[in-house]
């Protein structure tokens, strides 16, 4: 299948700011998708090195000084897609893959992500991973608006609903402690009712041996399939997030974000 992605990020100051952002707006081809073409502008800022980081994503890191007081972000570009079952394959990069064993600040589990994790039952290791994906649909209801960028895992799990960032969250927590290796990833999804997303997209993969890593997308119960575009991961939402930065200043923001994914 073929994608066309649209993604413009604004932000807008009431006074000048000096800031340092991180991009992550570049898909990579992999065995999921081809990137056929892709552009990334920034207006309001200077571009002060680009580079692979550790976790294979493409980085872009733009500076913000002067008497700025607006700052555009403009990603876009066609992938074309590949319905793999969610399999990626090996694994590849600067990471070892020990480290996605590990917890983060915001995986890191407490009672009941270790209860939900023991709660999965037996089976091969797509059988226990697919249940797993299963228990965090069923536990968490997807409500916009009732976490936020720093919930938890166990908030979420706790509060019983999130979005796709805290049900990702939660399967990675579940899938390590369960021993399997396990990372976020952030990209699209094309949605087939509506062209224009409120947000770009999260889902999980857990390393399984022989078939290396495996997505899986809690939020919709399913594999990630033609429909999805990766665009960086990590160890949590934090190293995969597709703007990050410090700003220096008083200046109040406002932020806009307007995403087109379409066929």
């Amino acid at each position: 299948m073929r994608l066309k992605i649209s993604h413009r990020t604004d932000y807008t100051y009431d006074a000048p700011v000096h800031a340092l952002q991180r991009l992550r707006l570049t898909p990579r081809s992999s065995r999921t998708q081809s990137v056929l073409s892709w552009s990334l502008s920034v207006s309001g800022a200077k571009e002060e090195v680009r580079f692979v980081d550790q976790f294979e994503n493409e980085t872009r890191l733009v500076s913000v000084e002067g008497e700025t007081l607006a700052i555009g972000i403009d990603a876009s570009g066609e992938v074309e897609t590949f319905d793999t079952t969610g399999v990626l394959g090996q694994h590849r990069g600067f990471a070892p893959l020990w480290l996605f064993e590990q917890a983060t600040p915001l995986t890191a589990p407490g009672k009941a992500v270790s209860e939900l994790a023991g709660s999965v039952g037996g089976g091969s290791d797509l059988d226990r991973l697919h249940a797993l994906m299963a228990k965090v649909a069923e536990r968490v209801d997807y409500v916009q608006g009732a976490t936020h960028a720093g919930t938890t895992a166990e908030e979420a799990l706790q509060l019983g609903s999130g979005v796709c960032q805290d049900h990702t969250h939660i399967f990675a927590a579940a899938a390590r402690k369960l021993g399997f290796p396990a990372r976020y990833v952030s990209g699209y999804l094309m949605i087939d009712a509506s062209v224009e997303q409120v947000a770009s997209h999260a889902w999980a993969e857990a390393h399984v041996p022989m078939l290396g890593w495996v997505a899986f997308d809690a939020s919709n119960g399913i594999s990630p399939d033609e429909r999805y575009v990766r665009m960086a991961t990590g160890r949590d939402y934090r190293d995969a997030m597709p703007v990050s930065g410090i700003r220096k200043g008083q200046a109040q923001e406002q932020l806009a974000v307007r995403i087109t994914v379409e066929q």
